[in-house]
């Protein structure tokens, strides 16, 4: 070994970096949680400030307009009829069922099935049950009155 290789092996340490720090008060403390004070809204700042336009619709919103649209019609007669759109679907499925679709009359027949099953019929409805929802209708009336 050369006289300049041991001199290097010896002399060679690993050097220490000195890290400034800077004194923390208890406020200033950052960490899971607590952002820097320079990454934090201001006072009146929002963190969207665009935000979502004003008339802007979701999914649902604009379902619910298209299925509520008018659509023209021709009836079995040769007159024209505008109808809303979910209606025309509802008939293409009963259509459709009528012809042998399975799938279509399995739609069809689910559906009503859901509707007649949450709906309540008033002749299954007993002479107390009926006297019931009548005083509770009466005491609806009377409450939205008295706020009028």
């Amino acid at each position: 070994m050369s006289k300049t290789d041991s001199a290097l092996k010896e002399g060679y340490q690993k050097r220490k970096i000195k890290r400034l720090r800077l004194p923390m008060s208890s406020e200033e403390v950052v960490g899971y949680g607590r952002p820097p004070r320079a990454g934090q809204f201001k006072p009146g700042q929002s963190g969207n400030p665009k935000g979502r336009p004003k008339g802007s619709k979701n999914e649902s919103t604009i379902l619910k307009q298209m299925l509520n649209e008018k659509l023209s019609m021709r009836q079995p007669n040769g007159r024209v009829k505008k109808i809303p759109a979910l209606e025309g679907i509802h008939r293409k499925q009963l259509e459709q069922a009528l012809k042998g679709e399975v799938k279509s009359a399995a739609f069809v027949l689910n559906r009503y099935a859901a509707l007649v099953s949450g709906e309540l019929q008033i002749e299954e409805l007993g002479e107390d049950d009926r006297a019931v929802l009548d005083a509770f209708a009466r005491r609806l009336q009377g409450t939205g009155n008295a706020g009028q």
